[in-house]
């Protein structure tokens, strides 16, 4: 098999509203979708922990069709099980966005009070330069942001 790019990466949040402040407001994605699912037959209850009866589907990205897109998931009026993982335990631990301005950027997620761990001079380098750096959502998930050339 020789896959062409990624298509999506699936989160499933506590609080889809909280997240959209998170990834619509400060990151600045835009909502493509937002739809209320049925959740109790078909192939997708074969993938739950736990029956669901619906689940509510967002997708988001910065522009329509383009690839790779977050897609955002909650369960109304039913909580998720689990904690978010960290860098060193088995799973998804996070996922990353390139950017063009990593220090404007961290300067501006810091101004709105986003949470960065050990604040923006623990991601810096010896030289005092910075090529990528984490936060966390709402839901405590780890989101990178780094330069593009794996520096």
């Amino acid at each position: 098999m020789k896959a062409k790019a990624i298509s999506h990466i699936a989160v499933c949040v506590r609080d889809l509203n909280k997240s959209l402040e998170f990834y619509r407001d400060i990151l600045g994605m835009t909502v493509t979708m937002d739809a209320i699912q049925d959740t109790t037959g078909g192939s997708r209850s074969q993938t739950y922990k736990h029956r669901r009866a619906t689940r509510r589907v967002v997708h988001l990205g910065w522009a329509e069709g383009e690839v790779p897109y977050l897609v955002m998931t909650c369960h109304p009026g039913d909580q998720p099980d689990g904690e978010p993982i960290k860098l060193d335990q088995v799973g998804v631990s996070h996922y990353s966005f390139t950017v063009d301005d990593l220090p404007g950027l961290a300067e501006e997620l810091a101004a709105k009070g986003v949470n960065i761990p050990g604040g923006i001079n623990a991601f810096k380098n010896s030289q005092g330069e910075l090529s990528s750096f984490y936060v966390l959502d709402p839901d405590g998930i780890l989101v990178q942001f780094d330069r593009g050339d794996g520096g």
